[in-house]
């Protein structure tokens, strides 16, 4: 750390542009960053004042004349407690497992989104892993019909039913759900199983484009619309046309491009910028959240009128905690699909490490549950997964930690007492009352900071002093 209080971080890329972006993205939460373009030169940088304070690094896959693997393996040689992780432009899982072996801490992919880096950074410098290995588990699955969807409990069964059955209208569907629950798996198994399912299926982030760009991605744009229009662009509507535009993050789209993606639900017509005529279009729209967007309305953040447009059928997936027999039939067939992955074999995994996996409340749920089980893939040496493979959700649970097996805090409030009549540790206390709110909050930090009094930076301090698991963040 240097010597003001920020953390350092070295980035490894020769693009002044992305340079200059991951700086920006790092500096608000007090990171500062020193630069290196090359293999030799970030080598040459650890050994001096700042290469020896640092606190992470981040590693373009494509720096110039670099060996990716081997740099890892040299840095992690030089410094084998410093996290590092890997960005890459295509999130091939062969990189992946390439780059976990060599010792990456973990992986991100591009287009880079601020929350996510900032939540990797946070999380490695805590000793966890924030789970960033989601762009590359996320392809292990091949879109699933509904009844191919593993999980047995009622209510995740009766959810799935509602969706089957709007499946097959044009009607909107509105997905809510926790961070990780499958929300995607269930909107492709919707256009899956609708008349449009031979047509394409368009997946929009609406968290991880800028606001300013959103109305640019979503109805596209005219050459010279506005300053750095320098083409035409064709919008996600219009790729969609025919077939379902899947609308991730619903919840994060600013008011201004809510109001005219109501106009195109309304009328069936957009109009890019910059464009004189509007346009014809026919899609089914599939939105999803992890907010109550029944709160972001009251608050002002969400258009009413809007929300009703989406909310024609509304499926609520429930979180893994709440489904704990689905663990272990999970677990079996993500290992099958991950086994399937280059450089990759497949595993067995004991009955010992199923009942720890099934023991640990999930807060990041079934995308937590694939990141850890490809994670323990990658490393292991032997035929089956066993307890040893999990050590974090190991230490968690044999210390009483953060999410294992006891649980998070009851909703209805704090205990304060032992079960002696003694007084709990303050430190304990506080560590529930930051779980109820990540829980309360559905893993929004900032609001979860802002309803604490205190500001992000220490929120993620206190996770990793507490020992508290945010990957639902």
């Amino acid at each position: 750390m240097t010597r003001n209080g920020q953390r350092l971080l070295m980035l490894i890329d020769d693009e002044p542009a992305q340079r200059r972006l991951i700086a920006a993205i790092a500096s608000r939460r007090g990171w500062r960053t020193i630069f290196a373009g090359d293999h030799e030169t970030a080598l040459a940088m650890l050994g001096t004042q700042d290469g020896m304070g640092l606190d992470a690094i981040v590693l373009d896959h494509w720096a110039p004349d670099c060996d990716a693997s081997g740099l890892i393996a040299e840095l992690r040689r030089n410094r084998p407690a410093l996290p590092i992780l890997m960005l890459t432009a295509n999130g091939s899982v062969a990189s992946a497992v390439d780059a976990m072996r060599a010792g990456a801490t973990d992986f991100l992919t591009k287009p880079l989104a601020a929350e996510r880096l900032l939540s990797a950074l946070e999380a490695a410098v805590a000793g966890k892993a924030a789970g960033e290995l989601r762009p590359l588990t996320e392809k292990l699955s091949m879109p699933l019909a509904f009844d191919e969807i593993v999980g047995s409990a009622p209510q995740f069964r009766a959810a799935l039913a509602i969706a089957a059955k709007a499946a097959r209208a044009r009607i909107p569907v509105l997905i809510e759900g926790e961070s990780g629950v499958g929300k995607e798996v269930v909107a492709e198994a919707i256009h899956a199983a609708s008349p449009r399912a031979k047509k394409a299926l368009i997946r929009v982030n609406c968290g991880a484009i800028p606001g300013n760009l959103v109305e640019s991605e979503l109805f596209g744009h005219e050459k010279g619309a506005f300053t750095g229009a320098f083409e035409r662009k064709i919008g996600r509507f219009q790729e969609a046309d025919g077939g379902t535009l899947f609308l991730d993050e619903i919840g994060e789209m600013p008011l201004e491009a809510q109001v005219k993606l109501l106009r195109v639900l309304q009328s069936g017509e957009l109009q890019p910028l910059g464009a004189r005529h509007v346009r014809e279009v026919d899609v089914r729209v599939v939105a999803a959240t992890n907010k109550r967007l029944t709160e972001e309305v009251e608050a002002g953040r969400f258009r009413e009128d809007l929300y009703y447009r989406l909310n024609v059928v509304q499926v609520t997936i429930p979180p893994l905690r709440d489904r704990p027999g689905d663990v272990a039939p999970l677990a079996r067939h993500l290992l099958a699909r991950i086994a399937e992955q280059p450089g990759l074999r497949p595993l067995g995994i004991t009955d010992e490490a199923l009942a720890l996996l099934g023991s640990y409340d999930w807060p990041g749920n079934v995308r937590q549950l694939q990141n850890a089980l490809f994670r323990a893939a990658v490393l292991c040496d032997g035929d089956a997964l066993t307890r040893g493979d999990f050590p974090q959700i190991a230490h968690m649970a044999a210390n009483g930690g953060a999410s294992a097996v006891q649980g998070p805090a009851p909703s209805g409030g704090v205990t304060l007492f032992r079960a002696d009549g003694n007084l709990r540790a303050l430190e304990e206390i506080e560590a529930d009352v930051i779980r109820l709110a990540i829980g309360h909050y559905r893993g929004r930090m900032t609001e979860v900071a802002r309803r604490l009094g205190i500001g992000r930076s220490t929120l993620y301090r206190k996770l990793g002093e507490l020992g508290i698991d945010q990957s639902a963040a």
